[in-house]
């Protein structure tokens, strides 16, 4: 990108115009498109669970916010780097609030300038806030990184895959693959088992949890898949 372009780009102003715009878009294919929903009681088994913390991939995270019940309070992890205030102000105007911060190279949100973002989604959970946040090792797509099995495991929290796929969609040339849905779509919301990370976990029980989130991650994404492009017609 030219740098006069990325000049305007992070100028307050254009960024609110963005963000609301980026909204705005998400909105319209919510509403002009039909979504499926896996498993179908999702909903009535989260709720006696609530707060939990909701893990994605990143790039297939545009349309998250519309995975969530108006009446479930969540807040969301957004970087502070890049295009990350222009998500903040769309996920906010979709009623989802920002926590702004990032991990490290490890996926940790428990180190270095983390530290902050790692303590506000603690006491966001305590809040009775859930947590949604993505799960891979920032600039490693579908690897997932340790910071959200240790948020789990210090708030104890589960953590719940999801993913969210239309059939109508544009893939970007980024690091992540980001998905951009497009209007009139099919699509699919699909939550996976929840991972459980108990509060004395050791650092094998850890690395366990960690590889389990991203099995269950990549299953519920190919899931996600399969319905909108209608590949077949029940589980395997």
């Amino acid at each position: 990108m030219a740098a006069w372009l990325k000049r305007i780009i992070r100028r307050p102003r254009m960024q609110t115009a963005l963000g609301v715009l980026g909204a705005e878009y998400l909105r319209a294919v919510w509403y002009t498109s039909s979504f499926a929903i896996e498993p179908a009681g999702i909903y009535q088994q989260l709720e006696p669970e609530l707060p939990v913390i909701f893990a994605f991939w990143h790039g297939q995270h545009f349309m998250v916010p519309f995975a969530k019940p108006a009446h479930f309070r969540a807040k969301v992890l957004i970087s502070r780097h890049g295009d990350g205030e222009v998500n903040a102000i769309a996920a906010e105007r979709l009623g989802v609030a920002a926590i702004r911060g990032s991990g490290n190279q490890e996926g940790r949100f428990d180190r270095k300038g983390g530290v902050t973002a790692f303590m506000s989604m603690l006491a966001a959970l305590d809040d009775k806030y859930s947590m949604a946040l993505t799960a891979d090792v920032p600039k490693v797509s579908r690897v997932a990184g340790t910071g959200i099995v240790k948020l789990a495991q210090m708030s104890g929290r589960p953590i719940y895959p999801v993913a969210v796929a239309t059939n109508r969609r544009i893939t970007l040339n980024s690091w992540d693959r980001a998905v951009v849905s497009l209007p009139f779509s099919r699509g699919a919301i699909v939550a996976g088992e929840p991972v459980r990370v108990p509060g004395d976990a050791d650092a094998d029980q850890l690395e366990h949890a960690r590889a389990t989130v991203e099995q269950r991650l990549n299953s519920v994404t190919d899931r996600a898949y399969a319905v909108v492009e209608r590949r077949d017609h029940g589980r395997g």
